[in-house]
């Protein structure tokens, strides 16, 4: 029963350093200093020489020696009874210097040429009759400083490896020390002691006895009164370098070994218990009470390991259903749904593995209807592009060649469409983040037992993503159409754009602020006088309906004054002009441009304020489509005799001063009735202002656009999500199962479809076979178990 303890422990640790088990095999772990005799003491056990030698560091990877016990053969025609096996390469080695030299092979092969170390073990079995089952590992030496090319942290390489193995609980140290060095700097003990404090599980071996100086001994480190051990200390003599050199056999070493003991005055009382012989019988009970000892700790782990690589093989999936069509269907038909489900859960925000690092599903496609959308809407200004010449010719070309009385109806029309359709592109754009983000959640919805089969969440990925972009043409064509049916019919009895209009129409009655415009040096040179900013501050006087006068006249009013700027005024004397009788006062903040020449014609009676407030309503440029300076209305005019613009330049006082160079200008362009692209273009240049029916219908249009605006906007901000919700989400998730049923539901491409990832093939079949070891390991160690009670 013994031997099978130790040979189902081999067996146990050959497979799982194939299969990368977790499992910590009872071993025997040989660590020492450099030169300290570790190596001539597996030899003698072995019986034969098989390990490297030379000067340094000569074991640079863990050799696991595995000896098996093996009977001698009865067949006499077997040519050999001992012969050893890598487990790195499927040879027999008779030859134990084939086995030597296949060892600096792979060593060279893994650790390299230098003298670095690997941890990477090499095993070794060797058969034979003359020895004991056994498990050794055979360490490198410890050193302390780098020798020739040795890496510089050689001793901490080494070290590390040691101590890797030593502190398994599962582990016996054997320590190996030389005796002609003080017990006190051993290295082996020493480490020995860091993992081992109590010394349960430490065997010390000491060699070179024969070396000691005369009149010394080791009898009281050997009988343990110096460094006590549990499993004791044992003393055994190797063959020198004389003897190896002269190739003194094992067998003989032994003898000598022996004979030493015998006669030695100090050793021969306990010459029983040193000795190679001794150390091979103790080591192999020791392996085997420590294995006998750990079985129930190493069936707990067993047990542990065996749920854990069956959970690790579950998540694999079974490879058995292959082969069968209809258990095929019916994993595809389960994923299908599954990841159907995912989908929809995603958008919907249901799903098990909602994130709480950011947003994700459908939250995203709330934050864009609601941020991203809602805010680009409210960033357009109604009528940024708009400015007021613009709004002029709108109102202008509607009215064609005929004079209006009211605001054109369609001017707001032709302004108001195009700023609707401004509307368009964040709301495509919606269309397209939303259509994105579904994409998005179609590529994150997986599984650990999807993504088993990458074919096939790659099939389901483009069928919903196909399926998103069939909906995609036609969310987006309905959303154009939500603009388009905007500008199709512009609803001015909207009852939010009634109130606004009336809103709009009580801003306009009351008085506009008085534009403040740089007064030139031509206002003296055209009236021989300085005017006077601050005299007579308002010339507005109350009317019976208790508004100003310049606000009391309605648009036809002003029409109508329009109209009558026709008929010109009669001649004015140049002397009138500078009379400093008539003294032009202009409101406060309001300046007169230069070309203004006031009017000298004024009802008796009617005082300095009424005079005033004339020549500010009709005494700039006179009213008519080419005024170009504010014209403000008057509550009461008696005899209005307006001055118009005299084009025939028959003005003295415009033919000279600094009003000659411009006027020269304009009769050049302006007033050149043989070009009218000339006359446009230069009137468009030089008409920059507006009179105060343009600037009054302008005012009007601008805030009537601005409330027919918000009104639509409110409406696509409104519609566009629901449009995209309704058209592109729901009906995605209402038809994803169905498109992804009738799409791959069909036998022939089920085996395409569950076709594998190889490294998961792979890595199935590693645990599968990992598992089966624990299996039978388990069962083993449990009939061991029973034959033991």
């Amino acid at each position: 029963m013994d031997a099978d303890l130790i040979k189902l422990v081999n067996k146990l640790q050959d497979t799982f350093a194939n299969l990368g088990g977790e499992l910590d095999m009872p071993q025997l772990a040989v660590v020492g200093s450099q030169s300290a005799g570790k190596s001539s003491v597996l030899e003698t056990i072995v019986g034969r020489d098989f390990l490297p030698r030379g000067s340094g560091i000569v074991t640079r990877r863990p050799l696991v020696l595995q000896l098996i016990h093996t009977p001698v053969p009865e067949n006499p025609t077997q040519t050999y009874t001992e012969w050893g096996q890598f487990l790195h390469i499927d040879k027999r080695f008779t030859d134990f210097d084939e086995i030597r030299r296949e060892i600096e092979q792979e060593t060279f092969r893994v650790a390299g040429q230098n003298k670095g170390i690997s941890k990477l073990p090499i095993h070794l079995r060797i058969y034979s009759p003359n020895v004991l089952d056994l498990t050794l590992v055979d360490l490198p030496g410890l050193t302390k400083i780098p020798v020739g090319d040795q890496p510089s942290d050689i001793e901490r390489q080494i070290r590390s490896l040691v101590i890797d193995y030593i502190s398994k609980p599962n582990c016996v140290i054997l320590a190996v020390s030389a005796a002609n060095v003080d017990l006190a700097n051993s290295e082996a003990l020493k480490l020995a002691r860091q993992v081992d404090p109590q010394g349960r599980r430490t065997i010390g071996v000491l060699t070179k006895l024969d070396l000691m100086d005369a009149g010394t001994n080791a009898l009281d480190i050997l009988t343990g009164r110096v460094y006590p051990l549990k499993l004791g200390f044992i003393g055994v003599v190797n063959r020198s370098q004389a003897d190896i050199n002269a190739e003194k056999s094992l067998q003989d070493a032994l003898e000598t070994e022996a004979e030493f003991f015998r006669t030695h005055p100090a050793y021969r009382n306990i010459a029983h218990k040193n000795g190679t012989r001794y150390l091979a019988k103790t080591l192999n009970q020791v392996l085997m009470n420590h294995i006998r000892d750990k079985l129930p700790d190493m069936k707990a782990r067993l047990n542990t390991l065996m749920g854990q690589a069956q959970q690790e093989l579950n998540s694999f999936g079974d490879a058995a259903i292959y082969g069968d069509k209809n258990q095929q269907g019916a994993l595809i038909l389960r994923l299908m749904t599954q990841f159907a489900r995912d989908f929809v859960a995603s958008i919907e925000g249901t799903s098990m593995d909602i994130s709480t690092k950011e947003l994700s599903g459908g939250a995203r496609i709330y934050y864009i209807f609601n941020d991203v959308f809602g805010h680009a809407l409210q960033s357009i200004d109604a009528t940024h592009n708009l400015d007021n010449q613009d709004i002029r010719t709108a109102i202008r070309n509607s009215t064609g060649p005929r004079p209006s009385l009211f605001v054109p109806e369609i001017a707001f029309d032709l302004l108001v469409k195009p700023q609707i359709k401004l509307l368009e592109a964040p709301s495509l754009r919606c269309v397209e983040l939303v259509y994105e983000e579904l994409v998005k959640i179609c590529h994150n919805c997986t599984s650990s037992e999807l993504q088993r089969f990458p074919r096939l969440h790659a099939q389901l990925v483009e069928v919903v993503s196909e399926l998103l972009r069939e909906r995609l043409g036609p969310t987006t064509e309905y959303t154009q159409s939500l603009i388009d049916i905007q500008t199709a019919y512009i609803n001015t009895n909207h009852p939010a754009f009634i109130s606004g209009s009336a809103a709009a129409a009580t801003a306009l009655t009351t008085a506009p602020p008085k534009q403040v415009l740089p007064r030139t040096a031509s206002i003296e040179s055209i009236n021989g006088t300085p005017s006077q900013e601050d005299e007579d501050e308002s010339t507005d006087e109350p009317t019976p309906n208790g508004t100003s006068g310049r606000d009391a006249r309605s648009v036809s009013s002003l029409a109508q004054d329009r109209s009558r700027g026709a008929a010109s005024a009669p001649p004015i004397a140049p002397g009138t002009v500078g009379s400093s009788s008539h003294r032009h006062h202009s409101p406060k903040g309001h300046h007169s441009s230069s070309r203004h020449v006031s009017g000298a014609s004024n009802a008796p009676g009617s005082g300095t304020a009424k005079e005033t407030f004339l020549n500010y309503f009709f005494g700039q440029n006179g009213p008519g489509p080419l005024a170009g300076s504010t014209v403000e209305r008057a509550s009461t005019v008696h005899s209005v005799a307006p001055v118009g613009r005299d084009v025939s330049g028959a003005d003295p006082a415009l033919e000279t001063g600094l009003m000659a160079g411009k006027r020269s200008i304009e009769n050049n362009a302006a007033f050149d009735m043989k070009s009218l692209g000339k006359h446009i273009e230069a009137v468009g240049t030089f008409s920059g202002h507006l009179t105060m029916r343009e600037e009054m219908e302008t005012n009007l249009i601008r805030s009537l656009i601005q409330s027919y605006f918000n009104i639509v906007r409110q409406t696509i901000q409104d519609l566009v999500p629901k449009a995209i919700m309704h058209l592109l989400v729901n009906n995605t998730s209402q038809q994803v199962q169905n498109r992804l049923v009738a799409s791959l539901y069909k036998p022939e491409l089920f085996g395409d479809l569950l076709n594998e990832d190889e490294a998961l093939v792979a890595e199935r079949a590693r645990v599968k076979a990992l598992l089966d070891a624990y299996r039978d390991a388990f069962k083993t160690l449990s009939e061991v178990t029973l034959k033991s009670t």
